[in-house]
């Protein structure tokens, strides 16, 4: 355990991205045995449970805030925070024995803070102090893999009983490192199994959580779901040869050479600009819809869904959706002049499918905005009904126009997302047979 303070930011990308997933308000906890912190110590606690539905299965999150007074001695505040922990830990075994039948398997949290604040009446009153003008000032402390080989004894066979135990700063900072749902939770499972290979070998596998994220980060299994879904598009003859990026990377990251570090630097500056044009498209498309809406909760409900939509990308695949932007303005001025459409997959969820339409610069051209812009929802439709994927679940189409001021460029994305029931190879064949005919007959 370690005393500086350190200030970090609370809200990274991924962190916002994770109350898109958030499925009821926050569950205020009430723990046994605390009176004794706050007789001995003057410690206070607050403790709330978050339950998120990612993509990819349940995170409970248990936050647990300790609250000391700012002369709190090393060993006093050792003592508060293993107190704490035990007390944590005890209202989780009997929350799991008294919900066993809603339980389903997933990641169960716990992220321990440590603050010093003047706390004179009760809990609930350190935890409404100030955040913007006078930010909590936090301790720095961990949770090493030698606390989880000799103090927190789990059965690491047991899916139930295991528990992730972080401090903010850890959880905070592998948030920071992570960027999206579905790394968070694939990096949860390997950090599992590292604990487990840990506790088998009696040798500890990992200095420090910053240091297994950088190892999760840099191994070849952060590609391996983007390989299995390029096999499939060229199984579906989407595609007629693996994708060079990927192909790249991955030898890249097997071979542990200096361009894997390049390769990293570039999906995480993609994965940040992702964010920022997701939470962009969402604000724009709600300012349309909104004002017109006569059921609002249920349209925030479903730009929500929308929101989740675009947020469950991988690295990889926020790379290739980002990649796709930045050939734009290399393009002929012929090409931009027209205007051309691109198709790219998610290497993240096999079934979901991009339609990126560069608007032209000629207003009243093929695909100029003013023409592709009101139908957007049909050609969603249109590429559903042609697309030879099984699995094929949205199609999300975005109209991109690029906005030159001065010296600077600006990025507009119009935004539609068509869910797609399943329709076996017989109902699409059907359905292809009927929009030829349509087209025959109208010409």
């Amino acid at each position: 355990m370690s005393h500086p303070t350190t200030t970090i930011a609370d809200r990274s990308y991924l962190a916002n991205a994770l109350s898109c997933y958030l499925q009821s308000d926050a569950v205020v906890i009430t723990l046994n045995n605390m009176q004794f912190l706050e007789y001995n110590y003057g410690a206070y606690y607050n403790a709330r449970r978050y339950d998120y539905q990612l993509p990819l299965g349940k995170l409970s999150l248990f936050e647990l805030t300790l609250h000391l007074p700012p002369d709190s001695k090393p060993a006093d505040i050792e003592s508060v925070r293993m107190t704490a922990l035990k007390s944590a830990l005890i209202w989780r075994k009997t929350y799991l024995s008294k919900n066993k039948e809603n339980e389903a398997i997933g990641h169960d949290l716990l992220v321990v803070a440590i603050q010093f604040t003047e706390c004179t009446n009760s809990s609930k009153q350190c935890h409404y102090h100030d955040q913007h003008n006078n930010p909590p000032n936090r301790l720095k402390h961990d949770f090493g893999v030698r606390y989880f080989k000799e103090d927190l004894i789990v059965d690491t066979n047991d899916s139930a009983g295991q528990l992730h135990v972080f401090s903010w700063h850890d959880w905070h900072s592998i948030l920071a490192m992570l960027q999206t749902p579905c790394e968070l939770w694939r990096f949860l499972t390997y950090r599992l199994e590292q604990l487990h290979d840990s506790v088998t070998t009696q040798m500890p596998s990992f200095e420090s959580e910053e240091a297994l994220a950088t190892q999760f980060l840099y191994s070849t299994s952060l590609l391996a779901p983007a390989i299995v879904i390029d096999n499939a598009l060229i199984k579906y003859k989407i595609q007629d040869q693996p994708n060079s990026a990927l192909v790249a990377m991955t030898l890249a990251y097997r071979h542990q050479s200096t361009t894997a570090l390049m390769y990293h630097q570039h999906m995480h500056q993609s994965s940040t600009l992702w964010s920022q044009l997701c939470s962009q498209m969402i604000e724009v498309f709600e300012e349309k819809v909104i004002g017109g809406s006569h059921d609002k909760a249920q349209t925030i409900v479903e730009l929500t869904y929308w929101h989740q939509q675009l947020l469950d990308e991988s690295l990889f695949s926020r790379h290739e959706l980002i990649r796709t932007l930045y050939r734009h303005p290399k393009q002929g001025q012929k090409l931009q002049q027209s205007g051309y459409v691109v198709h790219q997959h998610s290497y993240e969820s096999l079934g979901r499918h991009y339609v990126l339409i560069f608007y032209g610069q000629d207003p009243e051209g093929q695909h100029g905005k003013r023409a592709i812009q009101p139908n957007l929802a049909k050609i969603a439709q249109d590429v559903a009904t042609r697309l030879p994927i099984a699995e094929l679940h949205h199609v999300i189409v975005l109209g991109i126009d690029f906005i030159n001021e001065t010296d600077d460029t600006f990025i507009d994305i119009d935004l539609w997302i068509q869910p797609v029931d399943a329709m076996t190879p017989r109902e699409r064949q059907l359905t292809k047979q009927l929009q030829q005919l349509k087209r025959q007959a109208h010409k």
